[in-house]
């Protein structure tokens, strides 16, 4: 009996319809939290980490993105006091987080949406500096966090420059 699940079913969609590799790429049997699939890239693996990497990502920014328009207040929270034209600027990362996570999504331009990111990591990271040097305060969350926050960011533009190769 073959199980479908409709997150993986997404997945699957964006990899085929989005990719160069649909060739390349053969529904498996079985979806579980991971593509179970030999052939991903003609790799001999279960799934290939790059491939799901750029759908999580591309989402996770799409999402992030229309949350800076559902509600701008929690971000302009952390926008630092001596930045002006502060909720322009909530919106502006926005917007650029939604294309940029589309661009992610596609082929053709995936090498320019992760050159993209990896700049508009750098332009919103004195937002995390500003947090972490509030401890927190500024978000109403604990030190750890707010300085947690800092090295994530590198991590973000490491799989970023990840998915320009």
């Amino acid at each position: 009996m073959e199980q479908k699940c409709n997150i993986m079913d997404c997945i699957y969609y964006w990899a085929t319809i989005f990719s160069n590799i649909e060739s390349k790429i053969k529904k498996p049997h079985y979806w579980g939290f991971f593509i179970l699939n030999k052939n991903i890239y003609s790799m001999n693996t279960k799934y290939h980490p790059k491939l799901i990497s750029i759908v999580v990502m591309g989402l996770f920014y799409i999402s992030v993105g229309v949350n800076h328009f559902t509600d701008p207040y929690w971000f302009l929270q952390i926008v630092p006091p001596y930045l002006p034209y502060k909720i322009e600027l909530v919106y502006i990362s926005g917007f650029l987080e939604i294309v940029l996570g589309v661009m992610l999504l596609i082929p053709k331009t995936r090498v320019y949406a992760g050159w993209g990111l990896i700049m508009l990591l750098i332009a919103v990271y004195p937002a995390n500096i500003y947090l972490a040097q509030t401890n927190g305060a500024a978000m109403n969350t604990t030190p750890l966090i707010a300085w947690g926050r800092l090295p994530f960011q590198f991590v973000f533009i490491g799989l970023a420059y990840w998915h320009t190769k």
